[in-house]
């Protein structure tokens, strides 16, 4: 996991997915997960082959 926002965002408003496209832009594999135990959306990097593929 890279970072957790809460999902009690202002409507509109996506931090989670902006913080995920700025880590895309840089080239990391990333998604973006909901945590409902926790309420919250998770940033976390994608599982891959060493290779780079999945």
């Amino acid at each position: 996991m890279l970072e957790r926002f809460p999902a009690g965002a202002p409507r509109g408003s996506w931090p989670a997915e902006e913080y995920a496209a700025a880590r895309r832009a840089k080239g990391e594999r990333v998604t973006v997960v909901m945590d409902l135990k926790s309420d919250a959306f998770l940033v976390v990097t994608e599982a891959g082959d060493e290779d780079g593929r999945c």
